[in-house]
């Protein structure tokens, strides 16, 4: 790699020697200033250059030097600076620069960079900001941003970190084993990325935390809140939690465990349930799963959103459902999909082995069961009864209780579920259930059939409950500061898609983050899970921390946003909505617009492409190679490419065509393949460059002929068009500027329409949300031109140990 200028670093840490690392990798100069020594001599192990003064730093670097200003000052500081610095004629460039490593699959231990600056400084250190890092967010204009960024991350930290405290001490107040709530948790929609690295170590004892420096970190984040007259309540809560945490510490203690404050201070012996014996809640439902008995008819009360797609799934697995609904139109669909319909309870309860129930609240609940024309007066002795509305655990206990009266010897099934819509109607859901040996084995091949991830809770009828009351803690308390972070980042200037980016990346993240903020960006709050849910299941929370004595303020904060939104209106629409509150209250708007971009500038600022021409290894390769290239091209324009071959074109296939062409011409390739010997190819659907088509059906079609593949490619460049692919973002060019694909006239199309440009986004929106977002791995044009192909190879070969990327 040749050589492309002077860097000098005035300051080592830790990530300054792996930015040095990858500096010099890219073939730079790097010198430095630092009087640790331990620091200065791995600096130097790297190849890098000592320096004896800061000035020495400094030599070899020009008149218009760009200054990088790394660190934890106020942005108000970073701004002054940058005006001093504009100001002297021998340095007229300043960037400010927040580095860390990601936490996601994506980026896992992997440099990413926040910086702004002005357009003339960002053009000049772009190029040196890219070869340290392996994801760069650019924020055009003052200095300040990675700062602002920083703190939006602290706060989402600060937040998860004491409801994750909060959600065990409940959890074990319940009687749950803390090891059992973590390992079902980790794995469901509560999840963070605080909850899933620091819980462990807080239930091995082994969590010791500075209470005083996060005090510090968020203490700074509500004053300038303050200054900006900008409400942070559940931060505020978090604040005010850990302040009287770090004043239970014992001064002459320095090592004080985490968990033993937080016991003292809520009075719930986490330790000692910690340290009981466990099970494994996996292995009890697979014992029970495999002594489960024939089920031959299921009664199902409930199709809503959620109710609709488990019965479906039932449908789909071959059992006979009887259904009922108070709503008559999803009646007549369920009939249309091969259903059975009851006219009431009652009516679909006859001679049914196992009923379900899951509609919305305990209310509901108990009519389906005890009201005019309810369940129970119909449902045959023996029968099992599978509740799987989220209610509280106390209401559960009640009607097992009621059930055992009857003296019909009806079996109860505590079994709350978690997943959404589209994972109920594919039969992943996670369910925790809860039960009699008895009632459990009669219910098994149900919940087996509903279930990705099927667990059973110790503790009888309402332990499943308490597992997904916390569950529910954590996702509502996510919700709610996902809307509180993005809005403060509003408030402060800082571009909400980008923010939404790095925080994804981040230890600022949660699963809720992720599935939720992107409606908030959307500003599309189209009901997949309506707001007034989590008033009904934070108010679960609510009670049972009343009842418990288990005192839960950054939920009962939580609960009391929702409220709000509720009271305001906003209850039938997406629990996302709850940002309203924020936006209603201070003006701003979380909703995010993709900047346009500076054609020129972005593609000069890209690093310099690979310097290993592979063309003769590529040509090496095919000849050793038999495999033929099958090129099915959807696109006319696609014609524009061949010379003398005959082309049929037909315009505008529906779905249903596209699909049974694609798979009538692979069954002809496969067919082909056997009468040639040692025959083999590779499939390539060219699709249009404006992400308009008959995707992910096409590439399903030629799955379901062909067989699974290692992974789908999908690589929209389209070089002589104009379409390009920047940092997961497609663009269309339009003369001098990059346009975001979703905010051209091409994403308005009536066919083929979308919201989304970033393509991992559109992904998950074309499916429908069958492949998440989160599960899409996304190849940078700086890995390729940095890496090479070998770091392509390394990413792909993440790809093939995961089946979902």
């Amino acid at each position: 790699m040749g050589f492309h200028g002077v860097l000098g670093f005035v300051g080592l840490d830790d990530l300054s020697l792996d930015l040095a690392s990858s500096l010099i990798r890219s073939g730079y100069k790097v010198q430095a200033f630092e009087t640790y020594e331990p620091l200065i001599n791995e600096f130097l192990k790297l190849g890098g250059i000592r320096c004896g003064s800061p000035k020495e730093a400094g030599k070899g670097l020009q008149k218009d030097t760009v200054v990088m200003f790394r660190s934890t000052i106020l942005p108000s500081y970073t701004q002054n600076l940058e005006t001093y610095f504009t100001d002297d004629s021998e340095t007229a460039y300043l960037v400010d620069v927040y580095a860390t490593k990601g936490v996601s699959d994506g980026l896992n231990g992997k440099i990413m960079i926040a910086s702004s600056g002005s357009s003339d400084a960002i053009l000049k250190a772009r190029p040196v900001l890219s070869a340290m890092c392996e994801k760069l967010y650019v924020f055009e204009g003052d200095v300040g941003a990675g700062r602002k960024i920083r703190m939006v991350k602290e706060l989402l930290e600060g937040i998860h970190l004491v409801a994750s405290l909060e959600a065990i001490s409940l959890g074990t107040k319940a009687g749950i084993h803390p090891w059992i709530i973590y390992d079902i948790i980790s794995n469901a929609a509560g999840n963070s990325w605080v909850f899933k690295n620091h819980i462990p170590q807080l239930l091995k004892g082994a969590a010791k935390d500075d209470f005083n420096t996060l005090v510090q970190k968020l203490r700074i984040i509500l004053d300038l809140a303050k200054s900006l007259t900008f409400p942070l309540p559940l931060l505020a809560v978090a604040h005010q939690q850990l302040l009287l945490g770090s004043s239970h510490y014992n001064t002459d203690d320095e090592d004080a465990e985490l968990i033993k404050v937080w016991e003292k201070k809520l009075g719930v012996r986490i330790s000692d349930a910690a340290n009981a014996e466990t099970y494994i809640p996996e292995q009890l439902a697979s014992h029970i799963v495999a002594k489960s008995y024939t089920i031959n008819r299921v009664g199902f009360i409930g199709l809503g959103a959620m109710g609709f797609g488990m019965a479906t799934h039932l449908l789909n697995s071959n059992f006979s459902v009887l259904g009922y609904d108070v709503y008559k139109p999803t009646l007549t669909r369920f009939a249309s999909a091969g259903g059975l319909i009851g006219s009431s309870p009652a009516e679909v309860c006859k001679d049914v082995d196992v009923l379900v129930i899951m509609v919305t609240n305990e209310a509901q609940a108990e009519s389906a069961l005890y009201g005019d024309f309810g369940a129970i007066s119909a449902l045959p002795s023996g029968a099992s009864i599978i509740l799987s509305s989220t209610v509280s655990p106390g209401f559960v206990s009640r009607l097992d209780q009621h059930l055992q009266n009857e003296g019909k010897n009806l079996k109860l099934v505590d079994a709350p579920v978690s997943g959404g819509v589209v994972r109920a109607s594919m039969g992943t859901l996670t369910i925790m259930a809860s039960g009699s040996d008895e009632a459990l084995k009669s219910t098994g091949s149900v919940l087996s059939a509903l279930s990705e991830k099927l667990y059973v809770i110790k503790g009888g009828c309402g332990a499943g409950s308490g597992v997904k009351m916390v569950n529910q803690l954590l996702a509502g308390v996510h919700i709610a500061s996902g809307a509180e972070a993005m809005a403060f980042g509003a408030r402060l200037g800082l571009n909400t898609r980008i923010l939404f980016d790095f925080i994804t990346n981040s230890e600022g993240s949660s699963w809720m983050f992720e599935n939720r903020v992107p409606h908030m960006l959307d500003n599309d709050y189209t009901p997949h899970s309506a707001l007034d849910i989590f008033v009904k299941d934070l108010g679960i929370v609510s009670h049972e921390c009343s009842v418990r004595k288990v005192p839960l303020h950054i939920s009962t904060v939580a609960h009391q946003l929702f409220l709000s939104g509720s009271a305001a209106g906003w209850g039938q629409q997406d629990d996302a909505g709850v940002v309203k509150v924020y936006e209603t209250l201070t003006g701003v708007k979380v909703e995010g617009k993709l900047p346009v971009l500076k054609k020129d500038f972005i593609l000069k600022s890209l690093p310099g492409e690979w310097p290993v021409d592979p063309i003769g290894e590529i040509q090496r390769l095919n000849l050793e190679s038999s495999k033929t290239l099958v090129v099915l091209d959807d696109d006319p324009t696609g014609t524009q490419t061949v010379h003398d071959i005959e082309v049929l074109t037909e315009w505008s296939l529906s779905s249903d065509k596209a699909t049974a062409l694609i798979k009538d011409i692979c069954r002809n390739l496969h067919a082909a393949t056997k009468s040639i010997e040692n025959a083999d190819y590779t499939v390539v659907l060219r699709g249009d460059s404006t992400l308009r088509g008959h995707f992910p059906e096409e590439a399903d079609a030629a799955v379901s002929v062909l067989g699974e593949m290692d992974a789908w490619i999908i690589c929209p460049f389209f070089l002589q068009g104009g379409r390009y692919t920047i940092g997961d973002i497609h663009y269309v060019a339009d003369s001098d500027q990059l346009i975001p694909a979703a905010d051209t006239g091409f994403a308005k199309d009536a066919a083929f329409g979308y919201k989304s440009s970033n393509l991992r986004e559109w992904v998950e929106e074309k499916t429908a949300g069958r492949i998440p977002a989160s599960s899409v791995t996304s190849v940078s044009i700086q890995l390729l031109r940095n890496g090479g192909p070998d770091a392509f190879v390394s990413v792909f070969a993440v790809c093939k140990r995961d089946p979902r990327a």
